[in-house]
């Protein structure tokens, strides 16, 4: 226990976390960025995650960005190990605790590969690994198990966005500005999320892996709707929100 409380009380630490926090708002930033220009048919990058990190790889100075962002990334993830471990928290504070970390383990993942040259399309490696469940019936299941569960983190983020309760993760003073931030952005997220997870389920009941292709594939079947561009806009904007939120976050995170 005082092992933790030291860690959590080192100067470089809470460093750590705010760079950490900065470069998960780059990353949906660059994501809104992209599906912004999806939107309206400017953009052939991939609206995703992995996008976002190999738009920010052709930045100047791309690479040494990309390894900042994956240490970020990896102490949010330490960050979050030491709630769980250490933290009193609840049942389903230690859920999105867990969640979280996942969340920015493969992002950080994902980042160290793009800074060494070796990250592909995610959407790509999802509709592989799908096809591959679909080949058994066993697999079909766990892929609509996933769906749900993806459907059910996207729900998650609708409920903070509607009881503001993402303000938990917050010190000190929260200005309307920032509530209004968040509580767009975690919509945006939640939308997406349930998208995401509506499309991964739909796949396997139809016997069709392309149509399980992550975030970049439910922006681009937001856009394929009727009035598909101006709700992709919208979305943009909403992930946009999501970013500045996370500026301020780092700011005023609770360690």
């Amino acid at each position: 226990m005082k092992t933790a409380q030291e860690v959590r009380t080192n100067h470089w630490y809470g460093v750590a976390i705010t760079v950490g926090l900065i470069a998960y708002g780059v990353v949906y930033l660059l994501i809104a960025w992209i599906a912004l220009q999806l939107a309206w048919g400017k953009s052939s990058e991939e609206a995703s995650q992995q996008g976002a990190l190999q738009e920010l790889a052709g930045k100047p100075l791309g690479g040494v960005l990309l390894w900042i962002v994956a240490i970020g990334l990896f102490a949010l993830v330490i960050w979050r190990a030491l709630d769980v471990a250490y933290g009193d928290l609840d049942l389903s504070q230690t859920v999105s605790a867990v969640g979280r970390a996942i969340v920015c383990l493969v992002l950080g993942v994902s980042a160290v590969k793009v800074a060494i040259g070796s990250g592909g399309s995610s959407s790509d490696q999802q509709r592989t690994v799908s096809a591959r469940l679909m080949a058994n019936g066993g697999g079909r299941v766990l892929i609509i198990a996933i769906g749900i569960g993806i459907v059910a983190v996207g729900v998650h983020q609708l409920y903070k966005a509607v009881t503001k309760k993402f303000t938990e993760d917050l010190v000190g003073g929260v200005s309307d500005t920032t509530i209004l931030l968040g509580r767009i952005g975690y919509a945006a997220k939640g939308i997406a999320f349930v998208i995401v997870g509506i499309l991964f389920a739909w796949a396997a009941i139809d016997y069709d892996p392309q149509k399980a292709g992550g975030l970049d594939t439910a922006l681009r079947t937001v856009k394929d709707q009727p009035f598909g561009p101006v709700l992709l806009t919208v979305l943009a904007l909403g992930l946009a929100a999501f970013a500045l939120y996370a500026f301020i976050w780092s700011r005023n995170a609770r360690k």
